[in-house]
């Protein structure tokens, strides 16, 4: 997966921005903060096997050349059942089929466009040895799922602050969903234990309005308690382009006439649908797309 930040897709083309391309937006509340950094690509590369990431990965930095500088890479690894570092499992309400497709392809909205996803990236690191002092009942009620059992805690014992509640977000009665392709990542021996949040959506504003109540609180003051043990140390907000719009791409900037308009994203042969890997079926980045 390929994406483009706002200040490099400004200098690279003279055409329109995706309407939701936005330099990622700062929140201050109180201790809590979500920073906001920048960053021109990002490649996020997915594999059952390490050697396949590095190569991959080796050959387009060896192709990019001195175009580019690294500013931050993140291995992160499947850890037990799909959990993350604090013990619950990550991404359980993600969507399928083609309620992923609604979630995240852009549609008619922004037809030149059409197929492309947004993606929100944060990378937190956690406290653990203060989360595990805590006790597993209060764990529960931050995260608003069991721990072992990975079943949601019903409403009557729910605290409205629990993280799967903030995270809900609802419009007109729908609940609008993102799909969750988070990495756990660490060093044991430098006592580093981390997050990496890759949230992809149709629009940014849901992603951004989940952290607004994370960070502020629904209403504010009743925010997210997992961020007493864990602090976002970067942020960024890129637009991924669909293959159709790659292969339009010329020597002068994209050529949105030539971009096919995707009302339903399932109607089209170049994008993909999540698959059960978790991987969004977007493909390579001029390659074929994955639809096993």
């Amino acid at each position: 997966m390929l994406g483009i930040g706002s200040e490099a897709w400004d200098r690279l083309f003279a055409n329109p921005r995706p309407s939701g391309l936005h330099l990622f937006g700062e929140i201050i509340a109180g201790p809590r903060h979500a920073v906001s950094t920048p960053g021109d690509l990002i490649f996020h590369i997915r594999s059952e096997r390490e050697d396949l990431c590095f190569e991959l990965e080796t050959q387009i930095l060896m192709r990019l050349g001195e175009a580019v500088s690294t500013v931050d890479e993140v291995k992160a690894f499947r850890y037990f059942d799909n959990r993350d570092l604090l013990g619950f499992v990550d991404g359980t309400e993600n969507p399928v089929d083609q309620e992923a497709d609604e979630a995240v392809f852009i549609g008619s909205e922004d037809s030149s466009f059409a197929g492309g996803s947004y993606v929100i990236v944060q990378k937190y690191l956690h406290d653990l040895k203060a989360w595990n002092e805590l006790s597993t009942e209060y764990q529960e009620k931050v995260i608003g799922r069991t721990k072992l059992s990975d079943i949601e805690l019903d409403d009557s014992v729910k605290p409205t602050s629990a993280h799967n509640a903030l995270t809900t977000i609802v419009e007109n009665g729908v609940e609008k969903k993102i799909f969750r392709a988070n990495g756990a990542f660490g060093r044991a021996g430098e006592g580093e234990f981390g997050t990496y949040f890759i949230g992809y959506s149709r629009s940014p504003r849901t992603t951004e309005q989940m952290l607004q109540n994370m960070f502020v609180g629904r209403p504010p003051g009743n925010y997210d308690r997992l961020l007493d043990v864990s602090r976002a140390v970067t942020g960024t907000l890129f637009f991924v382009p669909s293959l159709t719009f790659l292969d339009a791409i010329t020597p002068e900037g994209p050529a949105p006439a030539t971009v096919t308009e995707i009302t339903d994203p399932s109607e089209s042969s170049s994008v993909g649908t999540a698959s059960s890997d978790g991987s969004l079926g977007i493909g390579s980045l001029k390659g074929i797309p994955r639809n096993e």
